[in-house]
């Protein structure tokens, strides 16, 4: 990476955190990276390098830059993808604003592959300072999940669950009363179990109107829910009806893909239609077949896409 590429990251970043009320060690705890980096980095006329003892002076590695310019959406490099305004991008980012301003609890509900996890991410880097979001595993029980807020949350905290979730609302309330409008957003909550979705109801109860709770998920989340309501599993009656009239599911998918076929012949947008079922599919073929005709200078044609992915035998 060159000094100028290096002094633009610094630049912009400088300017990402004086816009959006960050301390530098905010910053770095967001993009996970140490502050000792983020304060040589920052440095007025800094030459990008740090002290390592004895006298020794070391250039601080690349891939914090990139982290850096990751972290605040600053492309480095040709994008072989763009941002459209889908309307499933649309309205998840109008729900997450409407939510974050009101303190409102939602149940974002979308398909897989209809961008969700884009939208947060994008919302994210637009409202970092009081904004903590956290994606749940297949794995993760309740303790997991908490901890990961917590991380979040850079707080210190009691030792049982109950005292934690309520260090996590206080923080978020305290948060809420110093004039800043926090929202907890947890992405594919198809995967929390029982005792995650009655701790969230805990902290909704905790939370109301101060803070926005936001789950995001696919239909799986509702048909369990449906389901552990119809089997009146304790507590699940109780967090269904907080959320009942909050949940909030985003149109399907456009199948034909309009907005990211432009430039490409008919034979390819209708091959791209038959073989992918959403945007995360179509992202995942128009990338590498993008980068691979940007290097040999071949034209993307239904055959080329085949070569690239290896699906000669497959359509």
């Amino acid at each position: 990476m060159n000094l100028q590429t290096k002094q633009t990251i610094a630049l912009e970043c400088r300017n990402y955190i004086y816009e959006n009320g960050l301390s530098q060690s905010d910053f770095a705890a967001k993009a996970g990276m140490g502050k000792e980096f983020i304060t040589h980095i920052l440095k007025e006329d800094s030459d990008f390098t740090y002290s390592a003892g004895k006298n020794k002076v070391v250039n601080i590695a690349d891939k914090y830059f990139t982290r850096i310019a990751e972290f605040i959406g600053l492309q480095l490099s040709k994008s072989y993808w763009e941002v459209q305004p889908t309307s499933q991008l649309t309205a998840a980012i109008s729900i997450l604003k409407d939510a974050k301003e009101f303190g409102a609890t939602n149940l974002i509900i979308g398909d897989t592959g209809a961008g969700k996890t884009h939208a947060v991410d994008l919302f994210y880097r637009k409202n970092p300072a009081d904004t903590f979001v956290v994606t749940i595993g297949s794995s993760d029980n309740l303790a997991d999940i908490i901890d990961k807020i917590i991380d979040q949350l850079k707080i210190t905290t009691g030792k049982t669950k109950s005292k934690k979730l309520r260090d996590i609302a206080s923080k978020l309330r305290n948060l809420k009363e110093n004039g800043a409008n926090p929202q907890l957003i947890m992405d594919e909550a198809e995967y929390m179990k029982i005792p995650a979705l009655c701790a969230t109801k805990e902290l909704y109860d905790y939370l109301h109107k101060h803070a926005s709770i936001i789950l995001i998920g696919t239909p799986q989340l509702l048909k369990n829910l449906d389901s552990l309501r119809k089997k009146d599993k304790p507590g699940i009656p109780q967090f269904y009806r907080r959320i009942k009239f909050g949940i909030r599911q985003l149109p399907t998918v456009d199948r034909s893909f309009k907005l990211f076929l432009n430039g490409l012949s008919k034979p390819v947008q209708a091959f791209l239609t038959q073989i992918c079922d959403n945007y995360g599919e179509l992202h995942d073929v128009l990338v590498p077949v993008r980068r691979e005709a940007d290097r040999t200078g071949e034209e993307i044609t239904v055959p080329f896409i085949k070569k690239v992915l290896n699906l000669s035998n497959q359509y």
